[in-house]
Order: structure tokens, then C-alpha cells, then sequence
């Protein structure tokens, strides 16, 4: 369903008038009605009070890793299906309620990492700096603090309110020995939460760059710094750049994430190529052209034997054990177009082969289910009437 201001300003209007947690489901339910159709079910309220608390639903989280582009593994804490539809829910109700700064560039209505990279092209020096354990820095408290200044303004009589919705979206995990209760990286509303909570980070860092004639942007724990000069050898800046994370945010930065990229070489930010122009790596479209050459040459059912060995040898991604050939190739033209623009000829070259693949592949299985079920003459008949 799409999504209309008229739904963001009735969403705001009952968050407003929120008093209590039958009006709280009732939004709630609203919300999904809004997200997936008036055939959903609504929020029940004895779901809402069990998976709030972690000691009547104690596995409301299943934890799994998967791999990093260095090898490393990230571990996935992700809600069971009840609390997960409560948090889809819930977010876009954050969502809708909640304007993030506007250096917060990720889980934004309407932005993307393309808007991200597109503030920092052309620039001499591009520094990326990532922080460690992100969503894990953020306590129940934090969240409940959060819920309770503007816009939310859950305070005075609605604390209560405030209280349930940090339980429901926080949880109990065992973090370095001691068990502490934390936004998990893998719920739906975390990150639109750290928006939430990161408001005077970025207003700070905003200011910080302002100060030094650079560009601030954030995407999630990624932050990047772009300047035509090299203002990273200054003392001051260094200095006030840390005590604004690590004392006053009490964030950490990760200095095996950070590094400097100056002109000359390939600078990125957050996974994009932003040297001259907001472009993908070489790879990704060497990538994509290898995968059509093998479909072009062997034939589907070959390309993607090929396409198997190689894509879940390739570390670098989460993956999709039933992931298809022409289902990853026409995303991934999706995502060249959303970079790229849909009149880059690179990309119009690569979509039309892939097109034309598609439509070929798809007029020879059904020619041939026709052939076996009907004939050779009505198979013929088809494949000249859709050839014309």
C-alpha cells in the first residue's frame, strides 16, 4: 500500500493523543492496516503486554552471525514473527512521528545511500569512521529518556507509556559477561531509534564541520567527513571530534574503521564510489556483465551452476540460500539504475540484455510446456504469434 502524507499526519495526530496501551494497540493496528492492508490482523493487546516483557516471552529474539566483508562475523539478534510485526509496526509509527536530522542519511523516509554519497563527491579528503557496537551503546533507559522529549513527549502521566514502548523494543543480552538490556542489531525499529537518540550527535558534528569548512553526514554507525582541505592533521579538530563522541555521546570510535581517502585515490562513502560522481566499484558491473556473458553463452540453466558456486563463495554478503540468477541480476540492476539514473548507458545496456534474456528464456519454457502438454502445432502457433 502506498504511503500518503494524509497516513503520516493521522499517525502523528493519535501518537499525540496517546494516553494509554489500548490506545497505543489501536494505533499500532492502524499502523499495520496502513503498511499491508485492511486484511491484517490487529494488534491484540495481550500480545502487546507479552512480548513487552522479557521475562513472560523469553525467547522473543532468535541470535545467528553472519559473515562481514572482512571475514568476521556479525551476530543477527532477530525478533520471532509476533514481535516482529509488532516492531514493523511500531517503526513506521517512529517513522511517521520523528524527523531525523538532516546529516542522518540511513532508514530515513525517503533517502537513501546515494543521498548519503552524494554530499561528499568531489572533495579532496573523505574521512569514514565507524562506531563500535552501535546499536548495543544504547540501554532501555536511553530509549524510555528518548521517548519522553519531543515529539514523543511520553512524560508526566504517559511515562508509563514511554517505559513500555523502550521494553518492547530494547532487550536482555549477555554483552562481555555482564547481561544488559540494549537495542538488538536486527530489530526493525533500532535503527530508527539511533535517529532518534543520535539528534544532538549530529546536530554537534553538523556544527563541527560547519566550523571547519567540511561536510557531516551519518549513516547508522558509518560517518563520514568531507573537506577540500586536509583539516584531519589538526589538533583541534581531532580533538573536539572525539570529545563530542566519546565523552559528551558516550559513543566509542572504532579506529580499525577509520581511514582517510584523499584525491587521486578511490574514495567512498558508504560503499560508493564519490571521487567525480556517485558511482558503484568496477567489480559490481564487471560483476553483473560476467553473469549475462555466462546466461548468453551456456544458457540459464548452466549460468546459474556458475552463478551458485560463485555468489556463495563470496564472502563479502549476507545470502539468500535459494537466491536465484535472474533474481539477483535484476536487483542489482535495480540498485546500478537507483545509482547510476535510469538514462546511464551502461546501465541501459546491461538491463536491455538482461530483458531480452529474460523474455527469450520465457518464451522457450512455455513453448516447450505447450509442445508437451498440447502439441508441436499449438506450440508453434504461440511461438510465432508472440515472435510477430
Amino acid at each position: 500500500m502506498g504511503i500518503e502524507q494524509v497516513h503520516i499526519d493521522q499517525i502523528r495526530k493519535e501518537f499525540a493523543k496517546l494516553q494509554n496501551k489500548v490506545d497505543l494497540v489501536k494505533l499500532l493496528s492502524d499502523a499495520k492496516n496502513m503498511l499491508y492492508g485492511e486484511e491484517c490482523k490487529p494488534v491484540q493487546l495481550k500480545s502487546l503486554t507479552y512480548y513487552t516483557n522479557p521475562t513472560l516471552c523469553k525467547k522473543r529474539y532468535h541470535t545467528f552471525t553472519i559473515k562481514k566483508k572482512s571475514g568476521a562475523d556479525r551476530t543477527i539478534n532477530a525478533p520471532v514473527k509476533g514481535l516482529k510485526s509488532i516492531l514493523r509496526s511500531l517503526n513506521f509509527v517512529l517513522q511517521c512521528v520523528y524527523e531525523p536530522h538532516e546529516a542522518a542519511t540511513g532508514f530515513v523516509l525517503g533517502k537513501s545511500i546515494v543521498d548519503n554519497a552524494k554530499k561528499h563527491v568531489g572533495h579532496h579528503f573523505v574521512l569514514n569512521m565507524d562506531l563500535k557496537d552501535f546499536f548495543h551503546t544504547f540501554d532501555r533507559n536511553r530509549v524510555k529518556m528518548g521517548f519522553m522529549y519531543e515529539p514523543f513527549n511520553l512524560n508526566g502521566k504517559k511515562e508509563p507509556l514511554a517505559f513500555l514502548l523502550a521494553s518492547l523494543c530494547t532487550h536482555p543480552f549477555e554483552i562481555d559477561g555482564e547481561v544488559k538490556t540494549v537495542l538488538p542489531q536486527g530489530s526493525p525499529t533500532s535503527p530508527t531509534l539511533t535517529n532518534i537518540l543520535c539528534r544532538k550527535l549530529d546536530r554537534r558534528l553538523t556544527g563541527l564541520a560547519y566550523r571547519f569548512g567540511a561536510t557531516y553526514t551519518r549513516y547508522a554507525d558509518d560517518i563520514t567527513f568531507s573537506s577540500p582541505h586536509n583539516i584531519y592533521k589538526d589538533e583541534a579538530f581531532n580533538k573536539e571530534l572525539k570529545r563530542i563522541i566519546e565523552e559528551d555521546q558516550k559513543l566509542v570510535i572504532n579506529p580499525k574503521k577509520t581511514r582517510l581517502q584523499k584525491a587521486g585515490y578511490r574514495q567512498e562513502a558508504t560503499g560508493l564510489i564519490v571521487n567525480e560522481k556517485v558511482n558503484v566499484r568496477r567489480r559490481y558491473v564487471k560483476q553483473i556483465r560476467m553473469w549475462l556473458y555466462y546466461w548468453e553463452k551456456y544458457g540459464y540453466e548452466k549460468a546459474e551452476q556458475i552463478f551458485k558456486r560463485d555468489y556463495f563463495a563470496d564472502r563479502g554478503h549476507v545470502k539468500d540460500n535459494n537466491a536465484h540468477l535472474i533474481n539477483v541480476l535484476d536487483g542489482k540492476l535495480e540498485f546500478l539504475k537507483m545509482v547510476k539514473g535510469d538514462n546511464d548507458s551502461t546501465y541501459k545496456t546491461l538491463r536491455k540484455r538482461f530483458d531480452k534474456l529474460s523474455v527469450t528464456d520465457s518464451l522457450f519454457n512455455k513453448v516447450l510446456d505447450i509442445w508437451e502438454n498440447e502439441g508441436i502445432k499449438k506450440a508453434m502457433e504461440v511461438y510465432y504469434n508472440e515472435n510477430v
